[in-house]
């Protein structure tokens, strides 16, 4: 089974998290500062999918909590479209996951992680938005790796 790469789209960063080579446990891989262009942010997913050998993209897609497709939801699948226009001539695939919660699970899991660590706040979104894309990645495991959105 190859690799997958999990994505949580920020507006400031992106957080990216792996598969293991068997496709059972996701962990966190890194978070991207966003760069201004977002044809740059694209191509650096790609690239980051390409060096852990992923042939399938998993973005997080933020429905609101009744399911419906929101204004930060339907600005994702606007990403997505043009992301899975630049992954497919690398041979990657690229679907979206709900990830309703994810970002909330990532802090609290964090705190309990280190409860008594004073981190800088920077470093502590950072990690945020890695474990948030980790999240996404592992609940998309769970449910069976399939494609939902």
């Amino acid at each position: 089974m190859s690799r997958t790469l999990g994505v949580d789209l920020g507006a400031r960063r992106i957080g990216l998290a792996v598969t293991d080579p068997s496709g059972v446990l996701a962990s966190p891989y890194a978070t991207l500062t966003r760069s201004g262009d977002q044809s740059d942010d694209h191509r650096a997913i790609v690239d980051a999918a390409r060096e852990v050998g992923a042939l399938r993209i998993v973005v997080g897609l933020p429905r609101s909590l009744s399911g419906d497709l929101g204004p930060a939801a339907r600005s994702v699948l606007d990403e997505v479209e043009a992301l899975r226009l630049l992954a497919r001539a690398d041979g990657v695939e690229v679907s979206t996951y709900d990830e309703r919660f994810t970002t909330m699970i990532a802090q609290h899991a964090i705190r309990d992680a280190h409860p008594r660590r004073n981190r800088r706040r920077r470093a502590q979104r950072e990690q945020i938005d890695a474990a948030a894309a980790t999240v996404i990645l592992q609940s998309w495991l769970e449910a069976g790796g399939q494609a939902r959105g």
